[in-house]
């Protein structure tokens, strides 16, 4: 096989959660160059309309869809949608997040359980959801999104990191148990990326510049940076790529 059509996803159908902006729409516009169609999730309704938008104005195939993935009844309103637009999803890939900062001495109980509500349980439900087909079928890619807080601690997001290290654990979880029945289970880990959940850092001087000074690359990540091994984890390329962690950071955790 020629090496370019190892990355191709001509033919394949991907639902990407949480793209109405930032690293998710980045991805589903990159999964759309890359030949699929794209479902593109928001929380809010016609949120995923601009991603839709731009893929099809450049030639892509997309759809918009909504689902408050805060609740058991979003992830299973989000699955119907999911299963109205396509026969087969191919590709699964877990962006949707929140994160809620505050001093873990007084972290709220309703902060904690939204971010793991959201992180962590709609992340497991539509991977066991989606992915049973996907076992059934024997075929599909499921790439997760982690973070560098996979790794760290981090300060003031104690409900995000937790929920970040568990995703790690579910990916590799899922690898051990599907990687048998040609399932890719992977994640990626994305260091410091300009985005809206990352604004209240980039608008601290201090922390601003421990962050630059920490990234061997000198500078904070721009989402279509991210494309690349979203590309890869999605494609035939990564067919025996299993239970893994990219971590896509400009270097930040070999400082």
């Amino acid at each position: 096989m020629q090496t370019h059509l190892l990355f191709s996803l001509e033919g394949k159908t991907a639902l990407v959660t949480g793209a109405s902006r930032g690293l998710g729409q980045a991805m589903a516009k990159g999964l759309a160059a890359a030949g699929a169609k794209v479902i593109c999730h928001s929380s809010s309704a016609d949120g995923a309309n601009e991603t839709r938008d731009q893929i099809i104005a450049n030639g892509g195939q997309a759809v918009s869809v909504s689902a408050d993935l805060s609740h058991e009844h979003g992830v299973n309103s989000l699955v119907e949608q999911v299963q109205q637009h396509c026969e087969v999803l191919d590709i699964l890939l877990n962006n949707a997040g929140t994160i809620e900062r505050a001093p873990a001495v007084s972290f709220p109980k309703e902060s904690w359980d939204k971010v793991i509500d959201v992180n962590l349980n709609a992340l497991f439900a539509l991977c066991q959801q989606l992915g049973r087909t996907m076992v059934q079928r024997k075929q599909g890619k499921i790439i997760n999104i982690a973070s560098m807080l996979s790794y760290t601690g981090g300060i003031t997001v104690p409900a995000y990191t937790a929920s970040k290290h568990a995703v790690v654990g579910v990916t590799k979880a899922l690898a051990n148990e599907w990687a048998g029945s040609n399932v890719q289970v992977n994640a990626i880990a994305p260091g410091y990326f300009r985005t809206d959940n990352t604004q209240a850092l980039q608008d601290d001087p201090s922390r601003n510049s421990e962050i630059e000074k920490r990234i061997p690359a000198g500078c904070w990540g721009q989402p279509e940076q991210l494309v690349g091994a979203a590309v890869f984890l999605a494609s035939q390329a990564s067919d025996y790529v299993n239970g893994h962690v990219l971590a896509v950071d400009g270097g930040w955790l070999a400082r």
